[in-house]
């Protein structure tokens, strides 16, 4: 679907009676893959007239909105895309507008943005430009205006680009329906004409939307505007997404792999010898003939030829792989041959998984330990820059080399919220990973976060010092409620008391009692933490499961005794 199918665009601006035109506005549809990935924008800035620099103000913010939000990871929210954009924008405006003889001469201005990805729209506003919604020819103001009236005709505004170094930006996110016509305007525009000539001169100029933007403009000129006048208006003919035709055509655009034994040749590639193979998957280790290197190839099942769900988490993958740079994370490799069947290419890792490493060795020393832990904190704090969840950490998905580095594989259940915000005609699988490293926030149906992945890592590192688990393996949605924290000093009792305080914080099933940083975890088993320094609030089961049983004995020995003696007395 060409650009000009997806919507219909209308522009008009004037100077008016101003000596300068200060406004600024553009829209852009990217081209595949950024319109599916970030979707489409439409900006509207008005420099503020008091500042020397306004017509400068309001064009660095179009162009480093268009620009710089389309520059983000496609794996990001629309939400902290735009904020990272304007929040880096209004810093270097506020400090190119500091450099001046009188700093409020500077640079500043007003901001409305729009973002249409998939079936939702993101509003991001700041001043008083404003943002309309007409949907049945019924006209919404989306925006609030950031401006405070003193008098009929005195007024200041209360927001605006670059007069300050802190920047509060209104945000606002809502469905947007196919059809739906956005309208936005400068402060010229519709402090000079009513909302109700504004909805009626669209309604009559539906299919010539420049005529409409013109003639919104030029009434307010009419009616005694005497500032810059500023129209666009976008109507969506259809919504940004991808249909089931087209996803399926795209998850079935390349064949299945044959099945390959040593010698044969793939796109370049000859098979060395098969990795794995499951119901599922197979693994071939293989030989780039262009580099010489060895890499492995990894293919889907035949079994799984006509259900695009799974395909569709394959191809997810490599999606995932692809865009994590990370000497602890998996590489995928990209392909610059033409691909004939549907594979991917990853990095191929001569080791062992951490699960191999904990059954050779059952009492690790705690230096191995940390060092092990900093390289799968340094993987995974790759993967939630990117506002990406790995949700399936075990030690079965973690690799360690000959050389001794720590990898991250296995991006089948990763959770990205760039891409949660696109409505797919396909029933996403919601995979909870592995039971025992599961954060009990998905075992019970509430959202994660970046915590659950902590919660995962502490399991972790609780199992390679002991040998169990914190909750055991009845660790299940039925028991978690009921099942209490046991110390590993239990089980080590010459473990340093705060390295256990770390490990149960680590763990909690309180998400909120958990760290919030992976960063903080790492530190605290390296350094104590004084709040995890006293035993006092431990229970002596926990300090001393033996101790406690030989007292409670004892005290029940003593109580049985005196019964015995108060029964006999009375009779």
């Amino acid at each position: 679907m060409s650009n000009d199918e997806l919507i219909s665009l209308g522009q008009y601006s004037d100077t008016g009676i101003k000596p300068e035109n200060q406004d600024s506005y553009g829209v852009l549809v990217p081209e595949f893959p950024g319109l599916d990935y970030k979707g489409i924008v439409a900006v509207l800035a008005d420099g503020v007239s008091g500042c020397d620099e306004g017509k400068m103000a309001s064009e660095t913010c179009v162009a480093c909105l268009l620009d710089d939000y389309y520059a983000t990871p496609d794996s990001w929210t629309v939400k902290k895309s735009v904020e990272k954009v304007l929040l880096a924008t209004n810093r270097w405006m506020y400090g190119q507008g500091q450099q001046g003889v009188d700093a409020r001469k500077g640079l500043a201005t007003t901001l409305s943005a729009l973002v249409v990805k998939s079936t939702t729209g993101y509003i991001f506003h700041v001043g008083d430009t404003r943002i309309y919604r007409m949907r049945d020819s019924e006209l919404v103001q989306m925006t609030k205006d950031h401006r405070v009236w003193v008098s009929e005709d005195k007024n200041y505004l209360t927001r605006a680009m670059g007069i300050d170094l802190h920047l509060d930006i209104d945000y606002h996110k809502f469905v947007v329906d196919q059809g739906d016509i956005f309208i936005l305007t400068t402060d010229g525009v519709h402090e000079y004409m009513p909302d109700t000539a504004i909805a009626d001169l669209v309604s009559r100029n539906v299919e010539n939307l420049d005529r409409a933007a013109r003639e919104i403009a030029t009434l307010a000129l009419r009616n005694g505007s005497p500032d810059n006048v500023t129209c666009q208006i976008v109507r969506f003919n259809h919504l940004p997404g991808t249909g089931e035709n087209e996803l399926y055509k795209k998850l079935t655009e390349f064949p299945f792999l044959p099945e390959l034994s040593a010698g044969m040749k793939v796109d370049g590639y000859k098979i060395l010898r098969s990795l794995y193979a499951s119901n599922r998957t197979q693994l071939y280790l293989a030989l780039d003939e262009d580099s010489d290197t060895q890499v492995v190839l990894k293919s889907p099942s035949v079994n799984f030829e006509d259900d695009p769900v799974f395909l569709d988490m394959f191809m997810h993958e490599e999606w995932v792989g692809s865009r994590l740079n990370n000497n602890h994370v998996l590489s995928v490799i990209s392909q610059s041959k033409r691909r004939n069947f549907l594979y991917y290419v990853a990095e191929y890792i001569d080791g062992r998984t951490l699960r191999a490493w904990m059954n050779d060795s059952p009492k690790p020393d705690l230096t191995e330990v940390r060092e092990i832990l900093g390289q799968i904190a340094r993987g995974l704090t790759a993967f939630h820059k990117m506002e990406m969840i790995h949700q399936d950490l075990k030690p079965e998905n973690i690799m360690i080399d000959a050389q001794g580095t720590v990898k991250i594989i296995d991006f089948g259940s990763t959770k990205i919220a760039g891409i949660e915000e696109i409505a797919s005609p396909l029933q996403r699988l919601t995979l909870l990973g592995t039971k025992n490293y599961t954060a009990p926030e998905y075992l019970l149906g509430y959202p994660c976060s970046t915590r659950s992945d902590i919660f995962s890592l502490g399991v972790i590192v609780y199992e390679m010092l002991t040998g169990h688990l914190p909750y055991g393996e009845n660790y299940d949605e039925g028991s978690v409620q009921k099942m209490g924290y046991t110390s590993a000093r239990r089980w080590v009792p010459e473990l340093p008391v705060w390295i256990d305080g770390a490990l149960e914080r680590a763990v909690k099933k309180d998400v909120n009692r958990r760290y919030s940083e992976l960063s903080e975890f790492v530190y605290d088993l390296a350094n104590p933490n004084k709040d995890f320094l006293s035993e006092h609030n431990e229970p002596l089961l926990v300090r001393n499961p033996v101790g406690f049983w030989q007292g409670f004995t004892a005290i029940s020995f003593i109580i049985n005794v005196l019964l015995i003696i108060k029964l006999f007395w009375k009779g």
